[in-house]
């Protein structure tokens, strides 16, 4: 059996006040003719269909549009999970309907132990369950036993999930798990929001060994996590500027006879590249005129000295899309400043408090006012370990 494992296509992302719904157009129709050219048997979506929960009018129809492709025109199953940038509740809607077409939303924890059978001529019959983002208290919402009443992190949630889908599946058959977390010791980037605070998000690898694949979405970089069968596809597109030097694909995944699954990296080409340059700006501005990628997506530094007027309008001359302007002098004392402020967040409260107590009183807490304080931040973590 073979299919194309893709996520995070965030429709309706904006970026610097930048819509890329054009090139997110131009990719997912990269998508739809590598599936076409390779016979693929299925598409996976592994979540962060869109970007935002209530996504835009526009977004929504050019998933429409990419669906009607594979779906209806190629009769092709497509198979997706909602992620923490969607919404689960709409983005399943009428996907008791839409199953009959080909389209799988995968997105109730309640058929969680229900899997989508595909047939190969190859692999024979391969299961695939469906793992929507979900949070502890979801989980503990959803199911409400004894058991998940006692879990606290996302590895616990994804430890009782994942043993679930284990007891459900035929062992007599090849499974896929799609699931959208962050697995522990992933390498991230600037454009995932962030699923908790302090790294209590992260998952152990360990949960997903047991299936034949693991199609993950969340982290935008193509990597593997534990194991060669347990992968992220990455995003199709750069979502920010550290991504600069990412490699955009899909994966093809072939699951042969014995179950075995075998990755190839298909590279996807952006409409317009997302890119760092640095110089001085009459250099940059002569650059410009002669660079073939002149339309990209583009972060400046400036390495000049002086004060310039009108930089951004200068540029965007050659370059139409400069999104984002730094000279390199300010943001050096931008990032000493940056560098205080997270000296003083290694503070423990009570000292953060003191420091400011005395800045707006002018003088520093009696013992009384100091004993009090210590009584409210030792309560707070007790309520908080307590959750």
């Amino acid at each position: 059996m073979k299919f194309i494992h893709t996520s995070d296509w965030h429709l309706g992302r904006q970026f610097h006040n930048a819509s890329l719904l054009e090139d997110q157009r131009h990719i997912l129709q990269q998508i739809v003719d590598i599936a076409e050219r390779e016979h693929v048997d299925a598409v996976i979506v592994a979540g962060d269909i869109y970007d935002r929960s209530v996504p835009p009018a526009n977004a929504v129809a050019l998933l429409d549009e990419v669906l009607d492709k594979l779906c209806h025109e190629m009769q092709l199953p497509v198979l997706m999970i909602s992620g923490n940038h969607d919404s689960a509740q709409r983005l399943r809607f009428a996907a008791n309907q839409l199953r009959q077409s080909g389209l799988h939303i995968m997105g109730d924890l309640g058929l969680l132990t229900t899997p989508v059978l595909l047939h190969s001529a190859t692999a024979g019959t391969v299961q695939f369950f469906g793992l929507p983002y979900c949070d502890p208290e979801q989980v503990r919402d959803a199911f409400n036993d004894e058991a998940s009443a006692q879990l606290k992190t996302h590895d616990q949630a994804m430890a009782y999930l994942m043993a679930q889908l284990d007891a459900a599946r035929d062992k007599q058959l090849p499974s896929v798990v799609i699931a959208h977390c962050f697995v522990a010791g992933g390498t991230g980037c600037e454009s995932e929001r962030p699923l908790s605070i302090g790294g209590a998000d992260q998952v152990s690898a360990s949960h997903f060994s047991a299936f034949n694949y693991t199609a993950l979405g969340h982290l935008h970089g193509p990597q593997k996590q534990g194991a060669e069968h347990i992968r992220y596809s990455g995003s199709p597109l750069k979502y920010s500027f550290s991504e600069q030097n990412q490699n955009k694909s899909i994966s093809l995944v072939s699951i042969d006879e014995a179950g075995a699954a075998h990755v190839e990296l298909i590279p996807l080409q952006p409409l317009r590249d997302m890119r760092i340059i640095e110089g001085e700006l009459n250099a940059l501005i002569a650059q410009g005129k002669t660079d073939p990628h002149s339309d990209d997506y583009l972060m400046v530094r400036l390495t000049d000295t002086h004060a310039i007027l009108d930089p951004m309008g200068k540029l965007r001359a050659v370059y139409p899309n400069v999104l984002h302007l730094e000279k390199r002098m300010l943001q050096a004392r931008s990032d000493n400043e940056q560098a205080l402020q997270r000296e003083k967040l290694r503070q423990s409260e009570l000292s953060m408090f003191r420091d400011f107590f005395q800045q707006v009183h002018g003088n520093e807490l009696t013992g009384e006012q100091d004993q009090a304080l210590q009584t409210v931040i030792k309560q707070l973590h007790q309520d908080e370990a307590n959750r």
